[in-house]
């Protein structure tokens, strides 16, 4: 019996292999999909960081961890929010992890996996290093800490939020799901609440890049570690589970990870 196709193979036998190649691996198209997630992920992280600094610098000193925690996953919800709302239909990942999760689904090959680390990567520092050149270290520029002695624990937790972040991002499958009405919703929802809730413990960066971005401004990649394991690991656990619960990725959801092109001729 032969393997049921999958992910953009799915969509590469729904539209034609010359229809699949003239747009979704065109240069052009590419170009458009690392550039939309340059822009959001850069945003990200510089609303992340800009914003931690700004409340110390005009928020009347330190703020408890629970307040920092709250207004940043504040900002992070709204910015992913609207991000989602204006790149969604080209591409809007902004996470590392969630680009794994599409890679491992099979709906991007992983050169365009590689691609968009790259990329991402690069956007958080760039965001992060933005923000310092503007406020200084002041807040540590949102940066995820561990607490002393529990790096396993906040591996395990990373994990967790990540799992459930990217679980519903697979799960919501009905139409392009990066670009359909309610998944920004659905991801500020998720980051407002997971984060104010983890953020006091252990940053709750579920994105490689958003805490790399911080770390790399503030020169110290001690614990970096912890913010690619956790969220790796939360990736690849959801992405199972998500097989399990719904088979193969389908065309429609293969084009929701990729982008449309097609959508703007």
């Amino acid at each position: 019996m032969s393997e049921q196709v999958a992910g953009k193979d799915a969509l590469m036998a729904e539209v034609g292999g010359r229809q699949f190649s003239a747009s979704w691996t065109s240069n052009e198209h590419r170009g458009r999909r690392l550039l939309a997630e340059f822009i959001g992920t850069f945003g990200l992280v510089f609303v992340l960081s800009a914003g931690a600094a700004i409340l110390v610098k005009y928020g009347g000193g330190n703020p408890p961890s629970y307040v920092t925690a709250l207004v940043l996953s504040s900002f992070a919800a709204l910015w992913l929010m609207v991000a989602i709302f204006f790149l969604g239909d080209i591409s809007a990942h902004f996470n590392p992890a969630m680009t794994l999760a599409f890679a491992l689904r099979r709906d991007m090959g992983w050169a365009m996996a590689a691609a968009y680390w790259v990329v991402q990567f690069a956007a958080a520092i760039a965001g992060a290093l933005l923000a310092r050149w503007f406020f200084g270290p002041l807040g540590n520029l949102a940066a995820t800490r561990p607490p002393a002695g529990l790096a396993l624990e906040s591996v395990a937790f990373e994990a967790l939020l990540t799992f459930g972040l990217v679980l519903m991002v697979l799960g919501m499958a009905n139409g392009p799901k990066l670009s359909g009405p309610y998944v920004p919703f659905a991801v500020g929802a998720y980051i407002m609440a997971l984060g104010s809730l983890g953020g006091p413990f252990e940053g709750a960066a579920m994105n490689p890049a958003r805490a790399l971005g911080p770390d790399v401004a503030l020169g110290d990649l001690s614990t970096w570690w912890v913010y690619l394991v956790g969220p790796c690991a939360g990736a690849v656990i959801a992405t199972g589970v998500a097989y399990v619960l719904r088979g193969p990725a389908k065309a429609q959801e293969a084009m929701a990870a990729m982008g449309n092109p097609t959508a703007t001729e």
